[in-house]
């Protein structure tokens, strides 16, 4: 793996790392600290997995813990990470991750936890159509006794994923193809086997008072462009990027609320029950209800599958053009 030297912020070394890159060394160095944590899924050993996330595992690791092998099996008192090629191919799979994953540890009285996480590539991608374009980060997150993860820088890729393969419960942990090969910077403390983001926790990317935005995974950098863009117009956005979709850290979100009344949530997945309903449905059921101005307005994929054509495609999912149009609408400006 590479790293481009970057500049330096507040006296501490900068560096860049890609987000398939960050995947990398948290497996690693989280396999190299607890011998009870194994990859397993479809060609992730001699082949380096489908995006290359696992490359030199299995060289360094060999068979007994880098397994290339269909997802059917967890072995009890290890912590395997299971990856799917795609989260589209976890359909194959949903009965063991919902009736047998998520509900083990209730159903055995607290008795067997499952520490095992499911990981991989999610959402829309480029020019593979319906089978493979679609968001399951509501799907999942609907069901109690899962854990649901959504990245999207490095830092985030890799605290978040160190803290997937710790916890004892399953952890959903949605990736995007469209990030693997994006350099983001990597401070000191982030290159550190010691580096573990908490489950949960949002971070506010960017401070703002006029509009909260409120997004998870690709989008949270649509929405980082969308507030460059309209600062320039004395607009200040706060930007929110979730990293966590269950448990979801609702205060962060009404505190900001609270602070700029207004508030756009912005997905790539399909509006219907979508991650921006339940952060409407919370601010509506919570204190930050009073504090609103103006309607909360999602920003989401349209209600249709994905097209294979380019330009149907790159209309079906958020453009920065169509946050900028909801945070006016909302600002009414």
């Amino acid at each position: 793996m590479s790293f481009l030297r970057g500049s330096f912020i507040d006296a501490l070394v900068v560096l860049q790392m890609m987000v398939r890159d960050a995947l990398n060394q948290a497996m690693d160095e989280e396999l190299e600290r607890d011998e009870r944590v194994f990859l397993l899924g479809e060609e992730v050993a001699q082949y380096d997995g489908a995006y290359k996330v696992s490359r030199g595992l299995w060289k360094k690791y060999g068979d007994q813990r880098i397994i290339d092998t269909p997802i059917s099996e967890v072995r009890a008192g290890l912590r395997p990470i299971c990856e799917f090629m795609t989260f589209n191919f976890s359909m194959q799979a949903i009965d063991q991750v919902i009736n047998s994953a998520a509900k083990t540890c209730y159903m055995s009285a607290g008795f067997q936890a499952v520490p095992i996480v499911f990981r991989g590539p999610n959402g829309s991608s480029a020019g593979v159509a319906a089978q493979h374009s679609q968001c399951f980060a509501a799907w999942y997150a609907h069901c109690p006794g899962l854990k649901v993860v959504s990245p999207w820088n490095s830092e985030d890729a890799k605290g978040l994923l160190k803290a997937a393969i710790r916890d004892d419960n399953p952890v959903v942990f949605m990736e995007n193809e469209l990030m693997y090969g994006v350099p983001f910077e990597m401070s000191e403390e982030a290159l550190s086997k010691d580096f573990v983001l908490p489950i949960g926790k949002a971070k506010i990317e960017r401070p703002g008072n006029h509009v909260t935005l409120v997004s998870h995974s690709r989008c949270v950098g649509h929405c980082l462009d969308a507030a460059a863009v309209l600062a320039k117009e004395g607009i200040e956005c706060e930007v929110i990027n979730l990293r966590s979709i269950r448990p979801m850290d609702t205060d962060a979100i009404e505190a900001s609320v609270m602070k700029t009344n207004h508030l756009v949530t912005v997905e790539g997945g399909w509006p219907q029950f979508g991650v921006g309903a339940e952060i409407c449905a919370k601010i509506m059921e919570g204190p930050a209800f009073n504090y609103l101005d103006a309607p909360v307005t999602r920003v989401t994929g349209v209600d249709i599958p994905m097209p294979y054509a380019k330009i149907l495609e790159d209309n079906s999912v958020p453009q920065i053009k169509d946050i900028i149009f909801s945070i006016k609408k909302t600002l009414n400006v």
